[in-house]
């Protein structure tokens, strides 16, 4: 009876502290929801008084918004002026590339390769003053004309608050890449107001193969719903693009949505290569890196001085895409326009995001492919805005290698969960024939070639079995009573073959352990023998295992003091001796389920 009590006590206390650990952790992610809701609600401010204050009030630039998204201030009255707007990249690229290359170098280009970076090879460590230099120099950068995305700012901001939290609370490298990845998670998802998408990008972006990093989804949800819900209720609830409300009715659509793909997975190519191809000119360039931003910001200009709509965010101009108000020779000249001014913007060192530029760009040939259809084929293509969309989300797969987090961005970005089925089939075929490219050059292949990963496959192996399915290894010893005199014991010592000796109290209880190295020191002096006994040469700094735990753990103990056996004692009292149990052995077993595995996978 008292047994089951004890149990029952037992499992309650642990069912209490398992309440405790999920309680304290849901907290953490909260907090980080909470401060990337903030975080995004303070950079959308500075987009927007950037782009009224710098394009609107000095040269006149007035650039369409989503129908999501109102402009804080009512329109100046200055004249549109292609020279001043011409020469507002530069000088913004020259602020940001000062405050960037001055406080925090590792703030320059699109700040997501920055965080994928510092979570497979910094364990998630990113310095605290990156988001806030990330902040304002990207605000600078993308509400003078530079062109860039968002995310990338924002992921920084979230990320380097998790990695903050977790290291001031002293957590692990683990922990700290899961606190910073859900708060890649909650600033996405939150600005862009798709809190799902967000979650499963932040697990989905840190590899090339269609992989995610599970243990980032939940708190990821968790963080960016809070940071969503906290952004809406400032600037209000609803999608950032308005979209009709498209049907796919059509099999014979699937044809020109097939073309799209490899026209999106084309331009997509053309897009990597140009940015990293002006990202290498500019770092050949022997000129000072904080001149480098206003020099991409002065070409970024001139392209603007033709082409003034590929300035900026853009997004006004895919929203009027999705109403199919473009032309197809404007919709050209936006994607390739964007490519060009993105690559200068961001790739000479200028701050921003670039999956932003790929929703204008991917929308953009989405409209091209969709009007060229609708031309030629009215009855297949009825409603060519549906290509904007789905261009939306296969342009980005191609870059980005994250095909069914952008499928749902999308989706939700356009409130279109109609055209998932035609945006499945357009990610998937982008997705398989853009493999060996990639807009985020830190991402890693898979789990297995992650440094943050660097040996889990052992420790999950070891992990999974525990000292009771050893039993039959651990060996029966006898225990040295701790009176016994040290004569006594080198009698028994020449007739044994044991290296570890368990002392035992009057109660047959475990008092102490020495090894057979511990006795050297008295083995050969004259006279003691007597005096000395065995509790004087054990040490009751006992290092012991249970049943219960994991091999992981009991070959952290070994290696803790590099000592070759464990005594096992009762998960409910420790000192309780049940046997000793080797290191080797311990070791034989893993290789042998090694081997089962293997004989499995082989068919054997």
């Amino acid at each position: 009876m008292d047994s089951g009590i004890k149990n029952a006590l037992k499992k309650l206390d642990l069912r209490k502290e398992s309440y405790t650990y999920a309680g304290k952790w849901f907290c953490y992610f909260l907090l980080i929801g909470l401060i990337a809701g903030v975080g995004s609600i303070i950079f959308h401010y500075l987009c927007q008084l950037g782009i009224h204050y710098f394009m609107d009030m000095i040269a006149g630039y007035r650039p369409p918004a989503p129908a999501g998204e109102h402009h804080l201030l009512p329109p100046t009255n200055t004249p549109f002026n292609k020279w001043l707007l011409m020469l507002l990249p530069a000088a913004g690229g020259l602020v940001s590339g000062w405050l960037v290359y001055t406080f925090a170098p590792e703030a320059e280009g699109h700040g997501t390769d920055a965080a994928i970076d510092a979570y497979h090879r910094k364990g998630g460590f990113i310095r605290p003053q990156v988001p806030v230099i990330k902040t304002i120099a990207s605000a600078i950068t993308l509400t003078t004309g530079g062109s860039g995305g968002r995310e990338g700012p924002i992921a920084q901001i979230g990320a380097g608050f998790g990695s903050f939290l977790a290291t001031r609370l002293k957590l692990s490298d683990r922990e700290r890449r899961i606190m910073m990845a859900a708060g890649i998670g909650a600033g996405v998802g939150s600005i862009f107001r798709a809190p799902l998408a967000g979650a499963l990008f932040a697990a989905e972006v840190l590899y090339r193969d269609p992989e995610f990093e599970s243990e980032v989804i939940i708190p990821a949800g968790i963080s960016s719903v809070v940071a969503y819900c906290l952004f809406c209720l400032v600037f209000g609830w609803g999608s950032l693009f308005d979209a009709p409300y498209f049907h796919f009715r059509n099999p014979l659509e699937l044809g020109p949505y097939f073309v799209l793909a490899f026209v999106l997975v084309g331009v997509g190519v053309l897009y990597i290569k140009a940015f990293y191809g002006v990202t290498a000119l500019f770092r050949r360039m022997a000129i000072p890196n904080h001149v480098k931003p206003a020099l991409g910001g002065l070409c970024t200009g001139i392209i603007g001085f033709f082409l003034p709509h590929t300035l900026a965010f853009g997004y006004g101009f895919a929203q009027q895409a999705i109403h199919s108000r473009l032309t197809i020779p404007f919709l050209l000249s936006l994607a390739l326009g964007k490519i060009l001014t993105t690559a200068f913007s961001i790739g000479s060192g200028g701050s921003g995001g670039v999956f932003g530029p790929s929703v204008v760009i991917g929308g953009a040939m989405g409209g091209v492919v969709g009007l060229f259809f609708h031309g030629i084929m009215p009855g297949v293509v009825a409603e060519p805005g549906a290509f904007v969309i789905v261009g939306m989300a296969g342009f980005f797969t191609a870059v980005s290698n994250t095909p069914i987090s952008t499928i749902i961005f999308v989706s939700e970005m356009t409130n279109s969960y109609h055209l998932l089925l035609p945006s499945l089939l357009v990610c998937s075929v982008a997705y398989l024939a853009s493999q060996r490219w990639t807009i985020y050059v830190k991402q890693v292949k898979s789990k297995l070639e992650s440094p943050a990963h660097a040996g889990e496959f052992f420790v999950d192996i070891l992990q999974s079995f525990r000292v009771a399915d050893l039993m039959h290894l651990v060996k029966k010893v006898d225990l040295i009573p701790e009176d016994m005199s040290f004569d006594d014991f080198k009698d028994y010592f020449a007739e044994t073959k044991q290296h570890y000796f368990p002392v035992m109290d009057d109660h047959r209880r475990l008092a102490g352990i020495f090894s057979s190295t511990d006795i050297r020191g008295v083995l050969f002096s004259d006279g003691i023998g007597q005096l000395v006994r065995m509790r004087d040469i054990c040490t009751s700094d006992i290092i012991v295992t249970s049943p219960s735990q994991d091999l992981n753990t009991v070959l952290s103990k070994f290696t803790l003091k590099n000592i070759d056996s464990l005594p096992v004692v009762r998960d409910d009292d420790h000192a309780e001796l049940i046997g000793m149990i080797n290191r080797r052995e311990v070791i034989a077993f893993y290789n042998e389920k090694i081997g089962e595995m293997k004989k499995r996978a082989s068919g054997g």
